[in-house]
């Protein structure tokens, strides 16, 4: 099986979590960015030895975080090299609103992505979007370029909705079948 990694970037602990479900979807290693937009020791040799690389940040302010981004920025090393070229990549994101701008950050994530070289996989989900639909169950925000999440601004990590992480699980389920079938 091929090293996949997760690579995100969590304010509150949703992000945290969505990443978690993600990683357990695709047997990925987490690799969080911390407060001050730095990788822990290693993460770059993760990135570079991994087949597929997840993006994730929390959505403010119409876009991924600032610590985020300053990840994003240090990326230009081993873009410069194309180190990471013809990587599979897929993203996912949280807010607390239902919108919140949420293709933003992924549209950013997908960027990102494309000046590496990459190849994105996107949600491979169908939107739950009946009247019976609800939170709990996968896609309901219908998003198909990467997964989307919403906590409440007063919700904990823990209250978040079980629609969401499934649909964060399938998304690392899918880069890992994608990998594997493309002989990872």
């Amino acid at each position: 099986m091929s090293l996949i990694a997760v690579v995100y970037h969590s304010g509150y602990g949703h992000t945290q979590r969505l990443a978690q479900a993600v990683a357990d979807g695709a047997d990925a290693q987490l690799i969080a960015i911390d407060a001050d937009g730095n990788l822990p020791e290693g993460g770059w040799d993760t990135l570079l030895a991994a087949k597929a690389i997840i993006l994730g940040s929390p959505t403010y302010m119409a876009g991924p975080s600032w610590q985020f981004k300053k990840f994003a920025d240090a990326s230009s090393k081993p873009w410069f090299n194309q180190a990471w070229k013809d990587k599979l990549f897929a993203g996912f994101t949280n807010s607390a609103s239902p919108n919140g701008d949420k293709q933003i950050t992924l549209d950013y994530l997908f960027h990102l992505a494309m000046q590496h070289g990459g190849l994105w996989v996107g949600a491979g989900t169908l939107p739950s979007n009946a009247k019976a639909a609800t939170r709990s169950d996968v896609n309901w925000l219908g998003a198909f370029s990467g997964a989307m999440a919403q906590s409440p601004s007063d919700a904990s990590a823990a209250e978040m909705f079980a629609g969401d992480l499934e649909t964060g699980r399938l998304l690392g389920q899918r880069v890992a079948a994608v990998a594997a079938r493309l002989g990872g």
